[in-house]
């Protein structure tokens, strides 16, 4: 190294209030105060690294004591009246001792004697308490300037005796700011995109951004351009950054393991890779609305590039990409094979589904749902099943029960009640001729299989048939009774003579378990009941005929019975565990079965 040469970071150390970049609240309060003679006996100076803290308190202690501007702020610590310690190796009871037996020693030359403390919380809490009492009261003459990146270490009773001043993070643009004028002070030809990325990479600290622009010098030489300031700081290119997010956005896969190839043998980290991508897929969130670029910390020409590649991403797809990725950055840390780990991501990228067919699915699950809805609400009649029904319209008797007829009685076939009478009007049966050995009859239902004992195949027995199928058709149509409606009110009002009954008929045992049920519906002939245990539905379901024929007795129609069991949601569901009541709630809603289906959603205690 020439002997003339100086680290950036030490040439450039600002000498007054003006040369200290993006802290002009504290700078203007502290001259405020000298030229009002109101000068504190304390104060502490609280911020991340390289904001300045340590530097502005060697700036108040020069302009104090009015030091000569010949003298480097690294060699006040050589003048008598300014003294500057290190808390972190001078951190012990006896320093604090030591500290303050100085303390007591008037100024050589000057009005105060300055006791700069850098790294203060990192004293113990013995000597805090050693240096509280000196600090509460100290001699006119003496003036404490504390510095820590941590005060939240620091004893409550010190911070109550201070005037504490908060430095802030110095932005991407004032540190590119300076850096532009160091490197024409210097002679250095750097374009912008590069002053970017060593601000970038800075993070808020001007002091990590003028080693870095050390570091580019060293590497570069007199001219540094982007592609060489990348290799050189082991920076992730935009470039790559972009190409990520393409390969997503198509649904490139191995478009997609080809660049993570490539980074791997460049040396790029994987979690560095993961951290800048995050920003920039933040970066791409925010360029969705032109109004806050403001907030991309780039040029304008990689702004242009944000904001024509977030032109095709949705902005709900941006916030899922980026939990997907932050969540990575946790699972790569103790991850044993980060490059899989990495590719997973980048597959789950690229497979995820888009906000735009989520919102097509849910609105066909939404009319699914509506449709069924509907349905249930609105069952078709018996009406609308007959003619969506392709096939032939039935006549109005449904069915036909034929009892065993006792002696002395004819067997007459006898119509089923409760059956609903059709809208449509019957038809007379069509009249049944007989012309010489052809008849209708033949045409319709073809000749008989069996002959008859002349052998004749029941030819010449036609006009007999004819007789017998057209008296047939009138027996039934004598019988037949009107047809009698029944509907889910008429059992209710009827439920309670029907308990009365049952008691009677059948005893105690069955009228104890029917009483518990609940009447739910009646869908065409089936009347459903709900029980709230399996051995009550199992009752029932031994007792249906008898149940059923009770019933009839009490409404005129016969019905078949259904129990189901069914919870009592007022009383059980407060019982129910987190995963019962996850499954309860999709059996309410087909919507969210379909999605727990698709995307194998679980339940998080």
């Amino acid at each position: 190294m020439a002997e003339n040469y100086r680290a950036l970071t030490r040439k450039y150390r600002p000498h007054s209030f003006e040369d200290i970049v993006s802290q002009e609240h504290v700078s203007n309060t502290l001259l405020n105060a000298i030229k009002q003679n109101r000068i504190s006996h304390s104060y502490m100076f609280c911020g991340p690294r390289g904001v300045g803290k340590t530097t502005m308190a060697r700036v108040l202690a020069r302009t104090i004591n009015n030091v000569d501007a010949s003298v480097d702020g690294e060699h006040l610590n050589q003048t008598l009246n300014i003294v500057e310690i290190d808390a972190a190796s001078n951190n012990k009871v006896d320093d604090v001792h030591h500290l303050r037996e100085n303390v007591r020693i008037p100024p050589q030359n000057g009005r105060y004697k300055i006791f700069i403390i850098d790294e203060v919380h990192m004293l113990s809490k013995q000597a805090f308490n050693a240096l509280l009492k000196t600090l509460e009261e100290p001699p006119e003459h003496a003036i404490f300037i504390f510095a820590t990146t941590e005060p939240h270490k620091v004893l409550p009773t010190i911070l109550s005796r201070v005037q504490r001043f908060d430095f802030k993070r110095i932005s991407v643009d004032e540190i590119v700011s300076r850096l532009k004028d160091i490197s024409q002070k210097e002679s250095i030809n750097i374009d912008d995109e590069s002053l970017h990325v060593i601000a970038k990479k800075a993070d808020g600290a001007l002091r990590d951004a003028l080693g870095l622009m050390d570091q580019a010098i060293a590497f570069c030489g007199d001219t540094i351009r982007y592609k060489e300031l990348l290799t050189a700081l082991n920076v992730v290119d935009k470039d790559h950054l972009f190409d990520f997010t393409d390969a997503v956005q198509q649904r490139d896969a191995q478009k997609g393991l080809l660049l993570i190839d490539e980074l791997l043998q460049a040396g790029t980290d994987i979690q560095e890779f993961l951290v800048t991508l995050t920003e920039h897929l933040r970066n791409m969130y925010v360029a969705k609305n032109s109004k806050n670029m403001y907030l991309v910390e780039a040029t304008a020409e990689t702004k242009e590039m944000y904001r024509v590649a977030a032109a095709s991403l949705n902005e709900e797809d941006l916030m899922r990409m980026m939990h997907m990725v932050t969540e990575a950055q946790v699972k790569l840390k103790d991850a044993r094979q980060p490059r899989v780990q990495f590719e997973i991501l980048l597959l789950k990228l690229i497979h995820m589904s888009r906000a735009e067919e989520l919102a097509v699915l849910l609105n066909e699950l939404e009319s699914v749902k509506k449709n069924g809805l509907n349905q249930v609400n609105n069952p078709p009649s018996e009406v609308q099943k007959k003619s969506e029904s392709p096939s032939t319209p039935q006549p109005d008797v449904k069915e036909l029960i034929i009892e065993e007829p006792e002696e002395g009685e004819e067997s007459v076939p006898v119509q089923n009640e409760a059956v609903k009478e059709p809208d449509f009007e019957e038809e007379e049966p069509a009249e049944v001729t007989v012309s010489g050995s052809e008849t209708e009859e033949d045409d319709l239902f073809g000749p008989p299989s069996i002959p008859d004992q002349n052998g004749t195949n029941g030819k010449a027995n036609g006009s007999s048939l004819s007789s017998h199928y057209s008296e047939t058709v009138t027996e039934v149509r004598t019988q037949t009774v009107e047809i009698k409606k029944i509907t889910l009110d008429d059992i209710q009002a009827a439920w309670p003579g029907f308990l009365i009954k049952l008691k009677e008929t059948c005893g105690d045992v069955l009228y104890l378990q029917i009483e518990r049920l609940k009447v739910k519906s009646l869908q065409g002939l089936e009347l459903y009941l709900s029980a709230d245990n399996e051995f009550a539905v199992k009752i029932v379901e031994e007792n249906k005929m008898t149940i059923s024929g009770v019933l009839k007795e009490c409404t005129g129609c016969h019905v078949q019975i259904k129990c189901v069991k069914e919870r009592d949601r007022e009383v059980d569901e407060s019982s129910l565990d987190p995963y019962e009541k996850f499954k309860e709630i999709q059996q309410r809603d087909p919507a969210i079965k379909k999605m727990v289906e698709l995307f194998g959603a679980e339940l998080e205690y």
